[in-house]
């Protein structure tokens, strides 16, 4: 194994190690989820090639560098105010989702129209549009971090891989015998997974577009569904009120998560992989430890059903918006609400925290976005101009630019 050069990743704060090994290049990442910026750099420096033997002692001067400039980025001040850049009349029927690259310098939009869209950040300009399906194309990706190939999943049973550089259409995934609704790439970009009404999630190979797998047991539609960080891993939530943990290589199911009282709306991994939350139309969240499958902790006090949960890149806060028009952000260890965050006056079907995990963003069918402090719970600023309800929302990887999506058929890029 030989060392070939480092990569810097700011959110969550980590360093790439990009290698050789039997001719061919590989990467490893040193998580650095508790890096603050007083931490002590020799400690860090000091862990980190003791656990890591790619790092010899000729790279720590260069180690030293890359924890500090993390320190930096992570000392920057949180004050940007955000103004409205493009108003893009994107579809001709209302949006189903937007999704950014992983460098934010293009996203997707799906549509009732059947269509997806790729769009240039910087400039509102439309670069793609991906035309074959013929339904709605209600779930969107693309294969992050790489950025060059986006999937689509339809109405229409299928979901289809394209080139987000051509608009090409590589491969049409037949199999599904219902709606696909939910749908995601593993980290490596080698496998895509789809959830559908007929209560299965599939597997497919990205690059021969054949079939690995059918995840079956759900007994109701599977509505949510995530791979972990290492991607050997898949949760599927369900209107049968549970989720699922999946051994991505077998097909096996490994853990049913049982508890909630009705439909999953969501569930996600924390970015470690150690936790698992979900969200419930029973009006509560549950935190699990995914190795075991028990829950942990359930978190109380909304007043309807939980719409949409995520976690902070330290897994140690998570939020929950609810149809309540309402969203809380707790903390994950003592399972106590930290702020609760309220002005929506409609219900919030969308909330994430920016990459920094200083800023909270929600979307709600009062047709506004907010932007919220995660400790406080005040409102730093609302983005107002759609004149139908505000269904999607993403930050970029910098935390810089955002777009929303609206069933008034626009999107809007903020910055």
């Amino acid at each position: 194994m030989k060392l070939k050069r480092f990569l810097l990743r700011y959110f969550p704060p980590g360093i790439i190690l990009e290698y050789e090994q039997g001719g061919s290049v590989k990467t490893k990442s040193v998580d650095l989820l508790d890096l603050q910026p007083g931490t002590p750099v020799d400690a860090v420096v000091d862990e980190i090639t003791r656990k890591e033997p790619l790092i010899t002692a000729s790279k720590t001067d260069q180690v030293r560098k890359l924890i500090i400039r993390l320190q930096e980025k992570l000392n920057q001040r949180d004050d940007h105010h955000f103004y409205l850049f493009k108003v893009l009349r994107a579809h001709i029927l209302p949006l189903t989702n937007v999704a950014f690259n992983k460098s934010g310098s293009s996203f997707i939009t799906g549509s009732y129209d059947r269509t997806c869209k790729i769009w240039d950040t910087a400039s509102g300009e439309e670069l793609h549009t991906l035309e074959g399906h013929r339904n709605v194309v209600y779930a969107i990706a693309f294969n992050n971090p790489y950025g060059d190939k986006v999937a689509t999943g339809s109405f229409d049973k299928t979901c289809k891989l394209w080139s987000a550089d051509t608009g090409k259409c590589y491969h049409t995934y037949r199999g599904h015998i219902s709606e696909i609704v939910c749908l995601s790439f593993n980290p490596q970009s080698s496998m895509i997974a789809t959830g559908s009404m007929d209560t299965t999630a599939k597997l497919w190979d990205v690059e021969t577009g054949v079939e690995v797998s059918t995840l079956s047991g759900h007994s109701a539609e599977i509505i949510s569904l995530s791979f972990n960080n290492y991607g050997d891993e898949l949760i599927t939530g369900s209107f049968d009120h549970t989720v699922s943990i999946w051994d991505v290589r077998t097909g096996k199911r490994i853990h049913t998560l049982i508890g909630h009282k009705a439909e999953i709306s969501s569930a996600q991994f924390s970015w470690d992989c150690k936790l698992v939350a979900t969200g419930s139309m029973d009006r509560t969240c549950k935190i699990w430890d995914a190795a075991t499958g028990r829950c942990i902790g359930t978190l109380r006090g909304h007043d309807d059903e939980v719409l949409d949960v995520a976690f902070d890149y330290t897994g140690t806060h998570l939020l929950s918006a609810s149809a309540d028009g309402t969203a809380r952000c707790y903390d994950t260890v003592s399972h106590n609400v930290i702020s609760t965050l309220q002005g929506h006056e409609g219900e919030i079907s969308k909330i994430a925290f920016n990459p920094q995990g200083t800023t909270v963003l929600s979307a709600s069918s009062d047709k506004t976005a907010r932007l919220w402090d995660p400790d406080t719970g005040a409102c730093k600023q609302i983005l107002e101009g759609h004149t139908d309800e505000v269904f999607s929302c993403a930050f970029n990887y910098e935390g810089n630019t955002i777009i929303t999506g609206s069933k008034d058929n626009t999107c809007r890029i903020w910055r």
